[in-house]
């Protein structure tokens, strides 16, 4: 099975161009179904079927799996018999009528317009890696993008001039976001006086780097983040997501149009997007019950 899972995840990578996160999502997740397979000394190809399938899945229920890890399962697995049958190295896909469970949509956590204010109050400016971090949350909650989004930034995606980045999502799509005036001042002091101190060679392209010189990792951002969480005295539980999620909510609460902030955050789907539009209506349901006479 390995070769299969091999040849599978590098037709995902070369010929569907899906991100590195995903990949290695999917990788990890073929590798525990092969070996509940080995375990129960069933053959990927011979012994395939669909209610081998369902057992696995019930498995990890038992385990106490979230619904949504489930799901991805599944899509994995589904995803790897399609390109199984369409290789022929299977006649029948067994996952074919299979369907993922139903998620519940939960509202993302946000941060309030003062909490977000708190937040970026907190980064030490009298040192390197507080003006970089300094410049990583300003440019979080600025532009939406993603934590892989940002720690991917390389020097050459910004443009401080025109006001803009440059940066790859799902899919390697790549997307401009307008960076605002207060963040680009804050990228241009990191580039200025605080990166220079914290690269070891001139060779680097990566925007943000760690005390070692190399590009920073999403674990060494969650880190950060979690730190000024907590110096910020923020009880809410804080997601590498946050910033993002309170940026899209803010828009929308302050009037933006709905497609806007689907482009800004590059979904490719608009009822990603809409999720937001549910937080906006339930603070819109506070104002009114707080402000009106008869609420």
């Amino acid at each position: 099975m390995d070769s299969y899972v091999s040849d599978f995840i590098n037709y995902l990578a070369v010929e569907r161009g899906l991100a590195q996160n995903t990949l290695e999502s999917y990788g990890r997740d073929l590798k525990q179904f092969k070996e509940y397979l080995n375990c129960r000394k069933k053959d990927i190809i011979h012994d395939s079927n669909k209610d081998i399938i369902m057992d696995y899945l019930e498995t990890l229920q038992e385990k106490g799996r979230a619904v949504s890890t489930i799901s991805r399962n599944l899509a994995a697995i589904k995803s790897f018999y399609q390109y199984l049958v369409r290789e022929r190295f299977l006649e029948k896909d067994p996952a074919i009528h299979l369907e993922s469970p139903k998620l519940e949509k939960k509202l993302p956590r946000i941060l309030s317009i003062s909490e977000v204010e708190q937040l970026l109050k907190q980064p030490n400016l009298q040192f390197p890696n507080g003006i970089r971090d300094k410049a990583m949350l300003e440019l979080l909650y600025a532009t939406g993008i993603r934590v892989t989004e940002l720690i991917s930034l390389n020097i050459s995606d910004v443009n401080l001039e025109m006001g803009y980045i440059k940066c790859y999502g799902k899919g390697s799509k790549e997307r401009i976001v307008p960076l605002g005036s207060i963040a680009a001042k804050c990228v241009q002091e990191y580039i200025s006086k605080g990166r220079n101190k914290l690269v070891r060679t001139y060779e680097e392209p990566a925007l943000f780097v760690n005390h070692h010189g190399n590009r920073l990792t999403r674990q060494g951002f969650w880190k950060i983040i979690k730190k000024y969480a907590h110096e910020a005295s923020i009880v809410k539980e804080i997601t590498p997501h946050t910033l993002r999620h309170s940026f899209a909510t803010h828009l929308l609460e302050n009037g933006a149009d709905l497609r806007s902030v689907q482009e800004m955050l590059g979904h490719a789907d608009i009822s990603t997007t809409q999720i937001y539009t549910h937080i906006t209506r339930n603070h819109l349901k506070e104002v009114y019950n707080k402000t009106h006479p008869r609420a």
